[in-house]
């Protein structure tokens, strides 16, 4: 049986979406430490691993959270992460929420987590039953992410983002449909106001007014869900645009227009700002306006403004020159030599756009 969560026109009003850090650092640290698949990550998993397993010989608690946290089917702690109390909230807030969990109440909820499973004993038993081991939780999430999560933290949530303007919007223009259609396979609507998520536990839960708080991740492969009177109800999900490198335009596109300003062509098949797109492309704030504004210029990208921010996406013209394909071998023999040329958006803008 499925697990349901009952909703009612008040809980689309009340619902909202977050960006967590901290709940991102936690999904990382089990992707690096193997406990689930790297997908997409596998070669960012590689570039640190060394640094991660490092980090795991300086702190213990890297290994131990495995016993409580992260564990399907069964209870985990809920202080490794509290609820994001707003929407972008920066990791050193979240770190301090964490860092002042009572000790009584993180013991309650690793005894809770450990209960059923075999007994713990050694290093392991010592931290997790210790007087510091919300000191000690903490101070490991801080290492991980400084050492690792911060150096790509500019792209993850600038992906992050992007889900939340899209999703957001979609719930508020049209509804839970809408907003959960392509989240996962796993999370379906029902009409009559419920929400069906095939997980390893059952039951029906109701939202009662307070609304569904929506946690994009770039790490987790699948759906979880925290049901827990500890946080709001909360649906954490894989964000769209997820992925181990950049899109990889049309090679010709490339020659055309230039690398630069074809990737970013390709990465607004979802809006995004100048500042996410730098984000996104590792690229200075400067140089991706300029490439934002040739682009611009031409017609293939147009700007709306939201509250401070433009959100850029590419225009119907954009479109046509970012799905060309500008494959010879397929073009009839006949049609060879300079008659061949693309007769479309690409030759309307050639020579105008170039740039890297």
């Amino acid at each position: 049986m499925p697990t349901t969560i009952e909703v009612t026109p008040q809980d689309l009003v009340s619902s909202r979406f977050a960006i967590s850090p901290l709940v991102e650092a936690m999904h990382a640290q089990w992707v690096l430490a193997g406990r689930v698949e790297a997908g997409v990550h596998g070669p960012w998993v590689a570039r640190w691993r060394a640094t991660y397993r490092m980090l795991e010989r300086e702190h213990l608690a890297l290994r131990a959270v495995a016993l409580i946290s992260g564990n399907r089917g069964n209870a985990n702690v809920d202080f490794i992460a509290p609820p994001p109390t707003a929407t972008d909230v920066p990791f050193e807030d979240e770190l301090a929420a964490m860092r002042a969990t009572s000790p009584a109440q993180a013991h309650a909820e690793i005894a809770g987590a450990l209960a059923g499973r075999p007994p713990v004993t050694g290093p392991f038993r010592e931290l997790l039953l210790g007087p510091y081991v919300v000191e000690r939780l903490a101070d490991a999430y801080e290492a991980l992410w400084t050492e690792i999560l911060s150096h790509e933290w500019p792209r993850l949530r600038a992906i992050l983002q992007r889900d939340v303007a899209q999703r957001a919007g979609r719930l508020a223009a049209y509804g839970w449909a809408a907003a959960l259609e392509d989240l996962s396979p796993r999370v379906h609507w029902r009409r009559g106001g419920q929400i069906e998520i095939e997980m390893y536990s059952s039951g029906t839960h109701r939202l009662g007014g307070k609304g569904l708080l929506f946690l994009p991740s770039a790490f987790t492969g699948g759906v979880g869900a925290y049901l827990a009177d500890a946080w709001p109800y909360a649906l954490v999900y894989p964000a769209r645009g997820t992925a181990a490198a950049l899109p990889a335009p049309d090679a010709d596109l490339s020659q055309l227009i230039g690398r630069s300003r074809a990737r970013i062509l390709a990465e607004l098949a979802e809006p995004a700002t100048t500042t996410q797109l730098a984000a996104l492309l590792g690229q200075s704030l400067g140089t991706t306006g300029e490439h934002v504004a040739a682009l611009r210029r031409t017609g293939l990208i147009a700007g709306t403004r939201t509250g401070r921010s433009v959100l850029y996406a590419r225009t119907p013209l954009g479109d046509a020159l970012i799905n060309a394909r500008l494959d010879r071998e397929a073009e009839p023999e006949h049609r060879a030599g300079p008659s061949s040329r693309l007769d479309g958006p690409a030759d309307r803008v050639a020579g105008t756009v170039s740039g890297r």
